[in-house]
């Protein structure tokens, strides 16, 4: 397995996530194959070579996708939540992904075939930060620039999406 900057040594956690078999989708808080059973390899662009098999979900996973969603959200413990409380969730997951940005930044290079120090220092490092700037001001009531309208589209987009597709919208209205 080789990233775009070949001097470096792929973690032994990456590995051992990219070697773990099948990618599956996450529907209901569960790992599920696709309702067709289909996959599709995923290449390094580097090397060509597969570095993965991805679940392929179609209209019957995306429907389930968003059934659950809704009922998630529904019935969930996240509606109920204060702000505050969410904001904590939330800047966990930041910490979390700020943990593991090696890992995360591997992932980007292999996947996407970019330059490892550009997934950590753009991708990897700007999802963390949007998690922490779009989190911010939610934090405050009545300090939402937009109203807070609950949704899920946006946490869906980036449920599917390279780290940089989410962590970069707006960040450069604001530097």
């Amino acid at each position: 397995m080789t990233l775009a900057e070949s001097n470096v040594a792929v973690l032994p956690e990456v590995q051992t996530f990219i070697g773990s078999g099948p990618k599956k989708l996450f529907i209901g808080g569960r790992w599920e194959e696709a309702a067709s059973g289909k996959t599709f390899p995923v290449y390094n662009p580097a090397t060509g070579e597969v570095l993965a098999q991805v679940a392929e979900g179609d209209k019957e996973d995306i429907e389930r996708a968003v059934q659950a969603a809704r009922r998630s959200f529904e019935s969930g413990p996240w509606r109920k939540m204060k702000p505050s409380e969410r904001g904590r969730l939330i800047w966990k997951l930041a910490d979390l992904i700020e943990q593991h940005s090696e890992e995360f930044a591997q992932l980007e290079s292999l996947d996407n075939g970019k330059p490892l120090r550009i997934a950590r220092i753009g991708d990897v490092a700007l999802t963390v930060d949007m998690f922490r700037y779009v989190n911010g001001p939610r934090l405050k009531p009545g300090a939402c620039p937009q109203p807070c309208r609950p949704g899920l589209q946006g946490w869906l987009t980036a449920a599917h999406c390279p780290a940089g597709q989410y962590s970069d919208h707006g960040y450069s209205e604001r530097h």
